[in-house]
């Protein structure tokens, strides 16, 4: 049988990238996954090349009419939300921290941080009241260590991680498990400024014990273990996916 047979998955920022590598593989495992981004055309195109377990709905994450809109559909479907999974991010505001503003700060909140905040507030009661669910959030060593001109994604990612280990604890006992993945450099858009550039990609690679360039498939294997069976005893963890990178010995 399949890791996540009849499973219900919203999986957010899947057009691309991790989100849509572990779209990809919860559908190799059974189960049926929601997929969101901001185009619904795009969407549409990954949702017929993945197959017809998936469903795509449109929506920006930044934007809480649309968040109830992409949980309500889910719901009204199939039923309920067995896994979460909040991947959808943005890194726009990268410099000094002194050149950082206002409306920097609140952008980089709202989609890293509040979008997380408020999709496991709308599917957790759900899971409660079944008694069964998990919720994975993909963070980033960058929430570990900080990232060089990259205060707000940094800050963010490293709230989210806090905001894992108190959902962890208090939905725990309601059989509630959440947990987060830190990925290290993986080859998606969002990280192309690093990997693009054969010098600064080898710079960091030749750091890592693991001398390949992270893919979003490997990120995706463990999204599984966290979703399904595999992880029944795991909550409250943040899964450092890197190559290694974060070995202070290196």
């Amino acid at each position: 049988m399949a890791q996540l047979d009849g499973q219900i998955a919203i999986v957010t920022g899947a057009s691309r990238g991790i989100g849509r590598a572990i779209a990809e593989t919860f559908v190799r495992e059974g189960a049926r996954v929601v997929i969101c981004g901001r185009k619904q055309e795009v969407l549409d195109q990954v949702a017929r090349e993945i197959g017809p377990l998936v469903t795509p709905v449109a929506c920006h994450v930044g934007r809480a009419d649309d968040i109830r809109n992409l949980v309500d559909t889910t719901v009204a479907e199939f039923g309920r939300v067995d896994i979460l999974v909040n991947n959808a991010g943005t890194n726009v505001a990268q410099g000094p921290c002194l050149e950082m503003d206002e409306g920097q700060f609140d952008k980089m909140v709202d989609v890293n941080l509040k979008s997380a905040f408020r999709l496991m507030n709308a599917v957790a009661p759900g899971m409660c009241e079944r008694g069964s669910g998990s919720i994975i959030n993909i963070a980033s060593i960058s929430g570990i260590r900080p990232q060089h001109h990259g205060m707000l994604y940094s800050m963010t990612k490293a709230a989210l991680i806090m905001m894992t280990q108190s959902y962890a604890v208090e939905l725990g006992p309601m059989g509630v498990r959440v947990n987060a993945i830190a990925p290290g450099l993986i080859q998606t858009k969002l990280s192309e400024y690093y990997w693009k550039d054969d010098a600064r990609r080898d710079s960091q690679v030749n750091r890592q014990p693991v001398r390949h360039l992270g893919q979003p498939s490997e990120i995706a294997e463990a999204a599984l273990l966290l979703a399904g069976g595999g992880g029944s005893y795991m909550t409250g963890q943040t899964l450092v996916i890197d190559g290694g990178f974060l070995l202070s010995s290196i």
